[in-house]
């Protein structure tokens, strides 16, 4: 008792020679607000440690606004790259219902089959009665060239896939975005051209605008389009779509012109994407196609979306290995040293106020609720704005992050990131927070006065 009459003593002398009109009116407001233990329980009390919380943040502005920016920024980046990397599991992960079943050459890579596969393999190569024949289907043929061929420079060259044109909305990844007015247009014109906006904008055309593309595949294969349409933002930025009746009529008046087919005229089909319902489905038609003898030179094979897809993103694996186990462990440690040197600070400048709070009676765990407590706040909030940010900003402008992995140009960022900001936030804090906070409820008020005396 004679310690504690001590201590408040020396508080009384320093609020008078030593603490500014401030710290008075907050330690009077702690001493009311810690007077009652029911009003602390209360929601009157909850809001009193909010609002000291406030006042501690707003201390040092400018330490809180620069740690609110570095951490908004590493969540900004791990985001960014978590979005990247969910996206990928999703796309290389089995799924159990309304599967995509791939069928390719089995020998070669690009896939290169005869356009004559194409009808039995969209059926599933169904032979007989009691055969399944897939819900939906769609093939895939690629042309290629240059809108400037004494250059053929980056920018005029575009990369079409020709396929049938009331497939794409259905069997497309993302088809569901591209508007049916305009497929309908590519349906009714053969020569019509849909194109990613930033392709659109690389070649310097529009839509309206007619271009001859000068054929780097299919030599000789030179093709006049009218631009119909333009890709919706996002994944197919730099595709461009095109009716396969109009590459395969082509090679058919190059045969009669130079009376001999065309020297890729049997290698035209690419792939073909059958739907199916389930994984025994999947099963019955991948057998059904492998057994068939129709299907021997070139031989093919039918393997689910994801098995097609991975091979194609193994040449990418230790790249990504290093964003998953370096990058975004790097950045998580980073964000706790940010906070924990925040946080750091601001303790070691307000230890004479952490005496103050204990003369008044607070208990060391009051004061650690208070110090985690101002890192829990300023790391959610920055969390939470910097995945608000990274959303709205990357899919509005972008249609997602714009990071080239294989054929995948652009990662839409998905709701999830929301939480995943906040979660961020709010763990770099508590971890960050903890040293700090175990220090401030650690202060000796008796020494503390002492040195001020």
């Amino acid at each position: 008792m004679a310690q504690v009459a001590t201590d408040r003593s020396a508080c009384g002398h320093c609020f008078s020679r030593r603490f500014d009109s401030d710290l008075i009116r907050d330690a009077s407001e702690k001493r009311e607000f810690h007077a009652s233990p029911k009003r602390r329980e209360s929601g009157s009390g909850k809001l009193k440690y909010f609002i000291l919380i406030l006042r501690n943040l707003r201390r040092n502005l400018l330490r809180t606004t620069l740690t609110c920016v570095a951490t908004m920024f590493l969540v900004f980046i791990v985001t960014a790259v978590v979005t990247i990397l969910y996206t990928l599991n999703l796309i290389l992960a089995e799924k159990s219902k309304d599967l995509k079943a791939i069928v390719t050459e089995r020998w070669q890579i690009p896939s290169q089959m005869p356009f004559s596969y194409a009808a039995s393999l969209s059926q599933g190569a169904a032979r007989k009665p009691g055969d399944i024949v897939p819900d939906d289907h769609m093939t895939w043929q690629f042309y290629g060239g240059t809108i400037d061929p004494t250059k053929s420079i980056r920018e005029g060259i575009v990369f079409f896939f020709a396929m049938e044109p009331d497939k794409i909305i259905p069997m497309m990844d993302e088809g569901e975005t591209f508007d049916p007015e305009m497929i309908e247009k590519l349906k009714n014109k053969k020569n019509g051209a849909i194109i990613g906006k930033k392709r659109l904008a690389a070649m310097q055309r529009q839509v309206g605008d007619r271009i001859t593309v000068t054929s780097m595949n299919y030599k000789n294969i030179n093709l006049e389009f009218e631009i119909v349409g333009e890709c919706p933002t996002g994944r197919y930025d730099q595709s461009a779509f095109m009716q396969r009746d109009y590459l395969n009529d082509a090679l058919e008046k190059y045969k009669r012109e130079q009376n001999k087919p065309h020297p890729l005229a049997e290698k035209t089909l690419g792939l073909v994407w059958l739907r199916v319902p389930d994984n025994a489905a999947f099963n019955r038609v991948s057998e059904q196609i492998i057994s068939s003898p129709d299907y021997t030179v070139p031989a093919v094979k039918c393997e689910t979306a994801s098995s097609g897809i991975g091979p194609w993103l193994e040449s990418y694996k230790d790249f990504l290995n290093l964003f998953q186990y370096v990058l975004i462990p790097v950045a998580f440690g980073t964000m706790i040293l940010v906070v924990s040197n925040a946080i750091s600070l601001s303790v070691r400048e307000r230890r004479t106020e952490m005496a103050v709070l204990k003369v008044l009676g607070f208990q060391p765990g009051q004061v650690r609720l208070l110090v985690i407590g101002e890192a829990l706040l300023l790391g959610g909030l920055s969390g939470l704005a910097s995945a608000a940010l990274t959303y709205y900003g990357f899919n509005s402008t972008f249609g997602g992050v714009p990071f080239m992995v294989a054929f995948f140009t652009v990662f839409p960022v998905p709701v999830h990131a929301f939480w995943w900001g906040l979660a961020l936030g709010l763990g770099t804090a508590l971890l960050g927070s903890v040293g700090p906070a175990w220090s401030a409820s650690s202060v000796k008020p008796s020494e503390v006065f002492a040195k001020v005396a």
